[in-house]
């Protein structure tokens, strides 16, 4: 049982709400209830987030990448350090930094998280002796910490468009299609043993990173599951996919694939008005990273013209150069406004941007990795948050405005508790297994700065 004091349901805000979780599920939920002596309670109850869209192992090198070296500096400069950085990690380091990405996820209010998982191999391309070694590894990590994982195992076949052999940095991701079968096969045995609420979904990379019979392949072998895919990210994508397939990244999958309510294109940044409209009418989730997006300049998404067309979005970490749902919340709309010199762009309409921010990224995360409809309802999984609105960045403000408190005023300390299906991870703002994962994660990073 859980009693909040308020609560954010889908018909509105609710006072003296009591929550009945069971299996992992919300089985009850009723209004204008007396709290009891064994309930856990909390100040303001919403429901959690999920985080659509992460690298796990990429929030090691935070800090890292951020000095100007010689020449314009890119995505694509940042890409080749990352790759170089990938070189010196083992199976037990990626375990270890998982862990601690997926408890600062929980912390911050995310309840789930998509792992879109590329790091299949051994430096130099050579598979493990299980083939499956890095995915049962973010499952371990995932089990430690009880987050909800919507696995993501990456086909990554081509260094380019145009099937373009791999580079040497690309070694750890490739795999042709029968092995990427024998792959998520495998991955799925690693997901079996956890919780009835994480899952395994497929990611082809990009289109630069597959080519069409193999996308097709791949999508026939693997019916009725995510299906997460980057696109059109940066503008050299954009030109490089167009002088290929002879159509740019978004037009060209909307019209090979059967793109709807299972598909996530992830950051979908350049994209004309026309694909826009296009993609929002397919159902897809659009998978935004407003934070990375920001760091490695990759310009801003069309919020608007996307809204207005009744698109779906949920908002991700990606490189997990820094873990915060709010400040992911307040980025997102933030690069709207500085690209059109406006205020209050995410809304559809009229009303609270927070609200709208908050809901949309608690629908279609949800929906992205096949985890309901993001919303505290009976059926549902009991993926919750409580935020303290006595928080003095909250205080001030009525239940009608706490979600643009929320995303534009506040940080994330204001999470007191996370539970993740039911899972209680997170109490009094700090997550149960806090410090044994802290101090692996120090561990782990100690010996990959010893190779570097």
């Amino acid at each position: 049982m859980i009693f909040a004091t308020h609560a954010k349901l889908p018909q509105g805000w609710a006072r003296d709400v009591r929550i009945t979780v069971a299996d992992g599920r919300v089985t009850q939920v009723e209004t204008g209830q007396a709290p009891q002596a064994d309930d856990t309670r909390v100040d303001t109850l919403l429901p959690a987030l999920a985080n659509l869209h992460s690298h796990s192992f990429q929030r090691a090198m935070a800090g890292m990448t951020e000095t100007r070296l010689a020449g314009k500096d890119s995505f694509w400069t940042w890409r080749d350090l990352m790759y170089r950085f990938t070189a010196h990690l083992t199976p037990a380091h990626i375990e270890a930094i998982a862990a601690f990405v997926f408890l600062e996820m929980q912390e911050a209010g995310f309840a789930s998280v998509g792992e879109f998982h590329y790091l299949h191999h051994q430096p130099d391309g050579t598979p493990y002796d299980d083939l499956g070694e890095l995915s049962t590894r973010i499952a371990a990590a995932a089990a430690q910490t009880g987050i909800g994982l919507t696995h993501l195992p990456v086909l990554y076949t081509y260094g380019g468009a145009g099937q373009q052999p791999l580079q040497a940095g690309q070694a750890r991701f490739g795999n042709g299609v029968a092995r990427f079968g024998a792959l998520v096969e495998q991955a799925q045995r690693a997901v079996r043993d956890l919780s009835p609420d994480c899952r395994v979904g497929i990611a082809p990379h990009s289109l630069r990173a597959t080519a069409p019979a193999e996308l097709a392949e791949v999508l026939a072998a693997h019916p009725d599951v995510p299906v997460h895919i980057h696109i059109a990210e940066q503008p050299k994508e954009v030109v490089d996919v167009s002088a290929w397939l002879g159509a740019r990244p978004v037009e060209w999958l909307l019209a090979n694939a059967e793109v709807a309510e299972n598909w996530c294109l992830i950051h979908a940044t350049h994209m004309t008005e026309g694909e826009t409209a296009a993609m929002a009418r397919s159902g897809a989730v659009a998978g935004l990273c407003p934070v990375t997006e920001a760091n490695l300049g990759d310009g801003p998404f069309n919020g608007p013209g996307y809204l207005a067309a009744g698109g779906r979005f949920g908002i991700g970490s990606d490189s997990n150069v820094l873990i915060s749902l709010t400040e992911e919340l307040r980025t997102l709309e933030y690069s709207q406004r500085l690209r059109d010199l406006a205020r209050n762009v995410m809304v559809a309409g009229e009303g609270s941007v927070g609200a709208a921010l908050y809901t949309g990224a608690a629908r279609g995360g949800a929906q992205a990795l096949g985890r309901g409809r993001g919303e505290i309802a009976v059926g549902e999984w009991a993926d919750l948050v409580a935020i303290d609105s006595q928080d003095p960045a909250l205080c001030a403000l009525r239940p009608d405005q706490l979600l643009d408190g929320l995303a534009f005023a506040a940080k994330d300390r204001v999470v007191t508790d996370l539970w993740s299906a039911g899972r209680h991870a997170v109490t009094g703002g700090r997550h149960r297994q806090r410090d044994r994962i802290v101090a692996g994660y120090r561990r782990a990073m100690a010996e990959v700065m010893a190779l570097l």
